[in-house]
């Protein structure tokens, strides 16, 4: 298993219309073709405005494919055209994760 932590950094204030927008928009598409969501957080500490979620994927093979998926689906591209039209992200980073040996699952 690998997990891809993504962090998105927001505008300030606009962290609530980012996330209504995502619920309505975004997560319906993402949990259906993506799958495993290990969780979705917002920063109440340190640096503020974030936005962290974490996605299991069998391997990077199985990444691959599936975010492919995501990025040819008509829905998903309109939701980006959206999110892009109301700058509402700053900045984006992810990271490819795997678990150590004695890490629960």
């Amino acid at each position: 298993m690998i997990v891809d932590l993504r962090i998105y950094t927001v505008r300030t204030g606009k962290l609530a219309e980012f996330l209504e927008l995502y619920r309505e928009h975004g997560w319906p598409i993402q949990s259906r073709i993506l799958g495993n969501c290990v969780g979705w957080y917002t920063t109440i500490e340190g640096q503020l405005n974030q936005i962290v979620h974490l996605w299991g994927y069998d391997s990077q093979a199985d990444r691959e494919t599936r975010r492919a998926a995501m990025t040819a689906d008509p829905e998903w591209q309109k939701y980006l055209a959206i999110s892009a039209e109301r700058g509402l992200i700053l900045t984006q980073e992810n990271r490819m994760m795997r678990p150590v040996d004695f890490s629960p699952k």
